[in-house]
């Protein structure tokens, strides 16, 4: 049945995304230890590499977008198909790229916050270039704000049978309820990235950690942006009050169900994600030195990145991927069998 095969293409896609966005973080992850690291003279003082473009970073972002963008499409599937067959598969369907796309926010909303929290006493602030300094965190959290609004208004505003939008609207209305619904969804996360980029402005331009009262702006910025999109969420809901939903028996224990199902292989993720980082930790070889300077013990290290290797692949990143294709059949078969019994029920 083509119904069928469509709700399984829709739960599918977003777990073969998290492959690639698996191999996207490993080969991040390499790219950031080969990077040139802190070193030591004889006399003990630290000499720091020259600065360079952090391409990791953008590796990192890649992985992120790429799976933000098959689940907003998986979303757009799901959606589409449960106007037209509303059976237990395509509900689930719906359910689960809805969750693939949240995971997706968090993701890139991490990734923002991090990339701020890293650029705080870096060693190569004082001699990088403005230009270096821009693509090397300015930029990244400019693209992540920009894919975290876009999966936002894509994934629950400019779509069918948008959650906060009733069905039957003219279509100047529906405009200005999206325009409405989408500034309220937008506006926070755009506020608090500017809050994040003019704290770090002026980290850089004074050199010095932020007084207190530069934290009182960002906070007040963060904290307007919030208001201001309540008050679009207010002019959403007062503009045509949605209509109250059905209660019906047995939802929540479906939910609950549900819920129970993904958290399995959410841990699981993890732990394929923790052992494969790990993995290509493996790969740095640390060889401590002793040397007598002016009498004294000066201890340094040599650090080497070795080449992966075939007996690399499969003693340290083959339990992983492993783990990663474990969780994602688990999940996957989870609520297909699950649902299918549902339907012929």
């Amino acid at each position: 049945m083509a119904e069928i095969a469509t709700a399984k293409r829709a739960i599918r896609n977003p777990l073969l995304a998290l492959i690639a966005t698996w191999v996207l973080f490993m080969l991040g992850s390499y790219i950031d230890m080969a990077a040139p690291d802190t070193t030591w003279d004889s006399k003990g003082e630290p000499t720091y590499p020259d600065p360079s473009i952090q391409w990791q970073i953008y590796v990192f972002l890649l992985g992120i977008a790429v799976f933000a963008l098959i689940a907003i499409r998986s979303l757009h599937v799901a959606v589409g198909l449960r106007l037209n067959w509303d059976r237990p598969l395509a509900k689930s369907a719906h359910r689960f790229t809805n969750l693939a796309v949240i995971l997706s926010l968090v993701a890139g909303a991490v990734f923002a916050i991090g990339n701020f929290l890293g650029a705080w006493n870096s060693y190569d602030q004082q001699n990088e270039p403005v230009w270096m300094r821009l693509v090397n965190v300015y930029l990244p959290i400019v693209l992540a704000t920009a894919l975290v609004v876009y999966t936002l208004l894509s994934a629950f505003v400019f779509r069918k049978d948008a959650p906060d939008i009733p069905e039957g609207e003219k279509d100047e209305d529906r405009a200005k309820l999206q325009r409405a619904v989408g500034l309220a969804y937008a506006v926070p996360v755009i506020g608090t990235a500017i809050a994040i980029i003019f704290g770090l402005t002026v980290y850089d331009i004074t050199k010095t950690s932020l007084d207190a009262w530069i934290w009182v702006i960002i906070q007040a910025i963060i904290g307007f942006s919030i208001i201001l999109g309540t008050t679009f969420a207010a002019r959403a809901r007062s503009a045509r009050p949605l209509p109250p939903r059905e209660r019906k028996s047995g939802v929540a224990a479906v939910s609950l169900n549900f819920v129970l199902s993904v958290v399995f292989g959410v841990v699981v993720l993890f732990m394929a994600f923790t052992l494969g980082f790990a993995g290509v930790d493996g790969l740095l070889e640390y060889v401590d030195r002793m040397e007598i300077v002016d009498g004294r013990e000066v201890f340094n290290y040599e650090r080497t990145l070795s080449a992966p290797s075939i007996g690399w692949l499969i003693e340290d990143m083959l339990p992983p991927m492993l783990l990663l294709l474990l969780a994602e059949w688990g999940i996957y078969r989870t609520l297909v069998i699950r649902n299918e019994e549902a339907k012929q029920n």
